[in-house]
């Protein structure tokens, strides 16, 4: 690895950790950014939202501000008509680092990389809550 890339490297490395992490918003920014709704729920609602949680009756604005926004959203046809799906997916940061080299004609050549990702797409939804009519009417998990 030449010199300059072994100097720069830490440092590239904490600015992108930086970075992705300003853009993740927190329940607790939610809470901030809709701070006059948030002071009218329950004192019940206002301590499932700061936890990350929700439960059934819950409106749109409170699952966005306990979740964030969804990973995908659907409808569903049941005999009672359609209701909408959010579902959520687990999703993890992962680094990935590599280093490689060769040689070709006699001239030998070596580069290096560092990646991180939001963990890409989970087999499976952790949590879907389907509304009806503006609220949730069920909360469903994945078991661990």
């Amino acid at each position: 690895m030449n010199r300059t890339l072994r100097h720069c490297l830490p440092g590239l490395c904490l600015l992108t950790a930086g970075l992705l992490l300003g853009a993740c918003a927190s329940t607790d920014s939610r809470i901030r950014d809709q701070q006059t709704a948030f002071d009218t729920y329950p004192p019940a609602v206002q301590q499932k939202i700061r936890a990350g949680e929700i439960d059934v009756g819950f409106t749109p604005e409170m699952t966005r501000m306990a979740l964030g926004d969804p990973d995908r959203r659907y409808t569903r046809t049941t005999a009672n008509g359609s209701d909408e799906v959010w579902a959520y997916r687990e999703s993890s940061p992962a680094f990935s680092f590599g280093i490689g080299g060769g040689s070709f004609g006699g001239h030998g050549f070596g580069g290096g990389g560092v990646a991180m990702s939001s963990g890409g797409d989970a087999p499976d939804d952790k949590l879907r809550a389907v509304f009806e009519n503006g609220k949730v009417v069920s909360v469903e998990k994945t078991l661990k």
